[in-house]
């Protein structure tokens, strides 16, 4: 099993999600985050006064897929929050030891 983590842009998480769905894979968890890479810093106007732009708001898509399915699911995150411009995002993926699901009991792939 492995968790797979995307830092994606904001407007990109429906698209991402549908993309998602449409291969079977359901169980996500959403956050809001900032950061930056690239992008670094950089000034914007607002209301006639500067101000300096560090982090950016993005959204961090993780879930856990069994192994057959990491590539499918990297693929679809891929083409979904693409836009070919800087800021488009990062996909981690990291292995998974133990899922235990709390209400059944059940352990590892049962559990995803």
């Amino acid at each position: 099993m492995k968790k797979i983590e995307a830092i994606i842009n904001p407007f990109k998480l429906e698209d991402v999600k549908d993309a998602l769905t449409a291969i079977d894979i359901t169980g996500m968890t959403v956050s809001e985050v900032k950061g930056y890479g690239r992008q670094q810093v950089h000034s914007e106007l607002y209301r006639g006064a500067e101000y300096v732009v560090d982090f950016l708001p993005k959204i961090k898509i993780e879930t856990i897929v069994k192994n057959d399915d990491v590539d499918r699911a990297i693929h679809a995150i891929t083409q979904a929050a693409k836009t070919g411009k800087i800021g488009d995002g990062k996909i981690f993926v990291s292995s998974i030891n133990k899922i235990i699901r709390i209400r059944t009991g059940e352990e590892d792939e049962e559990a995803i």
